[in-house]
């Protein structure tokens, strides 16, 4: 298989700062928040301008690194740690790289505690990198030959540390000619798929169609779909799995028309902790997503809403999870 890369590089350090692509702004315009306090990488993820399961746990690592830099006690490191941890309570990967540079902060002296956490903030990015192109190494074969393929919210380079995910195993899936065409479900109410899929495929010059997310039923009745294909939030032992709202329902679809549904994730999304998705913490967000679209009220203005960002999807529907170490087929416990 060829080597794929990505010109996508939402977030980068530099001397001065922790810079973040703003995808809150995509597609209309790139530009970068130079983060220079702690505060400012907690707020970044909170919001949404950095997203996506393992760019989440690569951001906090870096911002573990810039915490070091700014803090003035081990004390106040350690507090920035807990911040990080309070701004997305689903994505397990946030968790496991935090947890990662604890382990650092308990090995190493506090004169060397930067460079340290700054090292292995460099390294959870590089292993993510190589984990997304050993997961499209392995997922290609999934595709029979020209395959159209659907796909829900967003996991190429603008959520991962490399290629992506799912639209990394997409992307090497279409080099190998086993992809011809991808559906992008809109992904209400932020458009992570037409706002980012959309743009990242364009780049790519991957023929794509964006659908609205409840046109996916009808696009599988009439035989346009072959695969479908997301990335995960949080996986269980079972293979329960949590992910950007709206994916169940695509997953319950796919089982009802004999379409195979594959996830795809690297290991750090697996939390070994937890039996099944009854006990994945669902993180809920601002009605006003739901109300509004961008500046636009769509609805009263008091309107009530019920907005859980993720939804859990049963592992009963997955026919196989694709990660850097292959593929995962049931029964996964």
């Amino acid at each position: 298989m060829q080597t794929l890369t990505t010109t996508i590089i939402p977030v980068r350090w530099t001397e001065s700062a922790l810079e973040i692509l703003d995808q809150r702004l995509l597609p209309g315009e790139e530009r970068y928040l130079a983060c220079r306090r702690v505060e400012e990488v907690a707020e970044a993820i909170r919001t949404l301008a950095v997203r996506g399961a393992p760019l989440i746990g690569v951001t906090a690592a870096y911002g573990m690194a810039l915490a070091a830099r700014v803090a003035g006690s081990r004390d106040e490191v350690e507090a920035y740690r807990a911040l990080l941890a309070s701004t997305r309570p689903t994505a397990v990967n946030l968790f496991w790289a935090l947890e990662r540079c604890r382990r650092v902060m308990d090995a190493v002296a506090d004169a060397d505690l930067a460079a340290a956490l700054l090292t292995e903030a460099r390294a959870i990015h590089a292993e993510d990198a190589a984990a997304c192109r050993a997961m499209a190494a392995a997922g290609v074969p999934l595709f029979p030959e020209g395959s159209r393929v659907l796909t829900h919210c967003n996991t190429g380079a603008l959520a991962t540390g490399g290629i992506g995910t799912a639209l990394g195993v997409i992307r090497a899936a279409h080099a190998a000619g086993r992809v011809s065409h991808v559906w992008v479900d809109e992904t209400r109410p932020l458009l992570q798929g037409a706002r980012l899929t959309a743009w990242e495929l364009q780049r790519d010059g991957i023929p794509y169609r964006v659908l609205c997310d409840n046109m996916a039923a009808a696009l599988m009745r009439a035989g346009q779909v072959e695969v479908v294909i997301v990335g995960a939030d949080r996986i269980t032992r079972n293979g329960d799995f949590a992910n950007k709202t709206g994916t169940y329902g695509v997953a319950a679809l796919a089982h009802a028309h004999g379409i195979p549904f594959y996830v795809a994730a690297p290991f750090s999304t697996v939390d070994t902790a937890l039996a099944d998705g009854e006990a994945i913490p669902v993180e809920f967000r601002a009605e006003d997503e739901i109300r509004r679209c961008g500046a636009t009220l769509l609805t009263p203005a008091d309107a009530p809403a019920w907005n859980p960002s993720f939804d859990v999807t049963p592992g009963t529907l997955v026919a196989g999870f694709v990660t850097e170490r292959g593929v995962v087929r049931p029964p996964f416990a």
